[in-house]
């Protein structure tokens, strides 16, 4: 193989399992599996993730299971994602639509996030995993109460997602499980 085609594959190879681990990150917050959480992260990332941490992502993350408790319902969907590498360290910024329903007392709200995410990943002994994250808001969209209707008819016969282990996802694959990246 040539030099040149070895290392355009070899980056394209990095790219997907950076992709991957953005996926992974998206499924671990909205099911709410803390293990596999943990485990995209190295053991000295940073974390700015708002009013919620800035600092040791393992803080961050320590704190998360309280964060996401309120939540009834999260949602992330990831749109344009621009990496650039270089050798073992590459930087993404990764756009996001991040639906949040969460419960205030009896009370549901929704604030639907439209955001960037500032990423550092690094490969450590051949895995890539982030190094520092930053969330970016660019706009939010509250509604009080919440406008999330899972009772709607067109919605009738639909598995309904939820946070945790009870979420239909768990007992429909076998591949991908919880607390496995």
């Amino acid at each position: 193989m040539r030099p040149d085609l070895e290392r355009e594959l070899e980056a394209l190879l990095d790219k997907q399992a950076i992709h991957e681990l953005i996926a992974a990150y998206c499924n671990a917050a909205d099911r709410h599996d803390f293990d596999k959480m943990r485990a995209l992260y190295h053991d000295d990332a940073i974390d700015e993730h708002g009013r919620f941490a800035k600092g040791p992502a393992r803080e961050f993350l320590d704190k998360l299971p309280q964060i996401q408790a309120p939540m009834a319902i999260l949602h992330h969907n990831v749109t344009t994602v621009n990496l650039k590498l270089d050798g073992t360290c590459a930087e993404g910024e990764v756009y996001l639509i991040a639906m949040h329903q969460v419960r205030d007392g009896d009370a549901l709200y929704d604030v639907l996030i439209g955001g960037r995410y500032f990423d550092k990943y690094e490969k450590r002994d051949g895995v890539w995993k982030f190094s520092h994250r930053s969330i970016v808001a660019d706009w939010a969209y509250p509604a009080s109460p919440s406008k999330v209707d899972l009772q709607h008819p067109f919605l009738a016969g639909a598995y309904i997602g939820e946070p945790g282990p009870a979420d239909p996802s768990y007992g429909f694959f076998r591949l991908l499980r919880r607390g496995v990246r």
